[in-house]
């Protein structure tokens, strides 16, 4: 998870909202990608940082399904995060801060509890909570 708050901490540097994600093979401890929210720089709705990191672990096995990874992101998965953590088929979902408002994991539609979720990983939040809520509280603060 530490991993994922560097992300994090320099997708804020870069006046992103401070998400970052990190894709492991837990059978080694090798990282297979990593990375920070990107939509600003990339002017790509889509660039969250959990879709970056499966994007570069897939592209590291070269293969769209990413089996047996576990994904640590320091905030609760949005909705389309969570489709793109089921259709690569992560083993676990660590995540630090729940999203009351735009979390799909443990509020919103609770995606993988729907009868149409291909593939369910296991999900656990709450790692790094009060470091990862600081780190966007003080983010938001200095923009209003």
């Amino acid at each position: 998870m530490d991993l994922a708050f560097a992300e994090a901490e320099k997708a804020a540097a870069r006046g992103e909202v401070p998400v970052g994600a990190v894709v492991v093979d837990p059978a080694t401890g090798r990282v297979l990608g990593a990375a920070g929210n990107r939509t600003e720089e990339l002017s790509d709705p889509t660039a969250h940082a959990e879709v970056l990191a499966i994007r570069q672990a897939a592209s590291a096995l070269n293969s769209p399904r990413l089996p047996g990874l576990d994904l640590y992101v320091t905030l609760e998965p949005c909705a389309m995060c969570a489709g793109a953590i089921s259709f690569a088929r992560l083993r676990r979902v660590y995540f630090a801060a729940y999203d009351p408002k735009g979390g799909a994991v443990d509020h919103g539609p609770r995606f993988f509890q729907q009868p149409t979720c291909h593939h369910a990983p296991h999900a656990y939040g709450g790692f790094g909570e009060a470091r990862a809520a600081a780190l966007l509280r003080d983010f938001f603060k200095d923009r209003r």
